[in-house]
């Protein structure tokens, strides 16, 4: 089982007891924290997809640690110019353990699409057809 979850503005593709490295989060080491910005759910072949996400689902996992990434260098530079810059920076990180993912409902864009396709054939079937006017001849004249 397999779900893609939004965490911190960026999506992962998590199952039961992955370790992910996301974007600092705010709670304390050792807490729990629950995502409801589920996606898709894969639950051994039977495929829930959200419109946009799926309502009921979350995802809980626990905070391990608080930490800092590797080093990213940024070097820019301009030839025959004389100009270059070195920078850098440590992204902040947080560990993260899956504990578990829970779906809870029927996925919403089934049933929203059904409504919409039943609609426009009512629509259809309600709409007189309009006859479009013939168009006005040009009259020859003569001077």
């Amino acid at each position: 089982m397999y779900a893609i979850v939004e965490i911190a503005g960026q999506q992962f593709k998590v199952s039961k007891d992955l370790k992910v490295y996301v974007n600092r989060l705010a709670n304390e080491e050792g807490s729990k924290v629950s995502f409801d910005k589920v996606y898709l759910v894969d639950d051994n072949g039977s495929i829930t997809i959200g419109a946009p996400a799926i309502e009921g689902a979350s995802v809980e996992a626990k905070v391990l640690q608080h930490l800092k990434g590797d080093k990213v260098i940024i070097f820019k530079k301009k030839r025959r110019k004389g100009y270059k810059k070195r920078n850098g920076h440590r992204q902040y990180l947080s560990q993260i353990v899956i504990e578990g993912i829970t779906v809870g409902g029927a996925p919403k864009k089934a049933a929203s699409k059904k409504v919409a396709v039943e609609a426009t054939t009512e629509e259809a079937e309600v709409a007189p057809k309009v006859k479009k006017a013939p168009k006005a001849k040009k009259e020859d004249t003569q001077e």
